[in-house]
């Protein structure tokens, strides 16, 4: 019988900052005083530069697990790889940089463990947008008005990279098959579909995160994932 743990958390990466390590560990620490019985899993996503394969004896000190491989896949991608191995009753997946303010991952564990929703979804404020570049504000806010526009799904705002389900929600999860931007959107729409319980929970970014543009290709490639989503809710009515 597999081993259980409490909870997983699951990290992809791709090229992360240098200061990344430093930052995993102090969030990871700061968690670990707050729940007992947890486990990290970091997902090297063909990393080239600042590669976590490079840093396997802190991963070893520290009991952080990795999973690696050499080609790029997409966040939606690393987070299956990663996922698939998970231990805990509780699964909460966020950004290498844990962008998040501590309080906001702790609301999101809180809505899984003690309010025993199914899947808890991170949603952000107005202030979320200073952050951003102009152009990714109107991608973003675009984004949102369609969803709520086309799609029947509990929020909106599907991007929020602060997210966590339960065992009811691990398989929809893996379910997913978009590999990058939209692999969110995506999975709450197939939670929504099985009619799991889903909360959202306002989060904030932490002070001085500046997040990045998107790039033309990325964005043409998520418009066609979109609308294999919308395709794909009007044939299942």
């Amino acid at each position: 019988m597999e081993e259980r743990v409490h909870l997983s958390i699951v990290l992809p990466c791709y090229n992360p900052t240098d200061e990344w390590l430093e930052n995993v560990i102090s969030a990871y620490t700061n968690i670990k005083t707050e729940i007992n019985d947890i486990e990290l899993l970091l997902v090297n996503d063909g990393s080239i530069k600042n590669s976590p394969k490079n840093f396997a004896a802190s991963f070893s000190a520290n009991n952080i697990q990795m999973i690696s491989y050499d080609t790029n896949r997409g966040k939606g991608f690393a987070l299956r790889q990663g996922v698939k191995q998970t231990k805990g009753e509780l699964v909460i997946y966020t950004d290498i940089d844990f962008p998040y303010k501590h309080a906001s991952f702790m609301a999101i564990y809180r809505s899984l463990a003690i309010d025993k929703n199914d899947v808890a979804i991170g949603i952000r404020g107005e202030e979320y947008y200073t952050h951003l570049p102009k152009a990714r504000v109107y991608i973003s806010k675009t984004l949102r008005f369609f969803i709520q526009l086309l799609l029947r799904i509990p929020s909106d705002d599907t991007q929020c990279g602060l997210k966590g389900f339960n065992q009811n929600g691990k398989p929809i999860f893996l379910k997913t098959s978009i590999d990058r931007y939209l692999f969110d959107l995506e999975f709450i729409y197939l939670a929504a579909r099985e009619k799991l319980k889903i909360k959202t929970v306002e989060v904030i970014l932490r002070d001085q995160v500046l997040l990045s543009s998107m790039s033309t290709k990325t964005l043409i490639h998520e418009s066609i994932n979109f609308i294999r989503v919308l395709w794909r809710s009007i044939i299942e009515k």
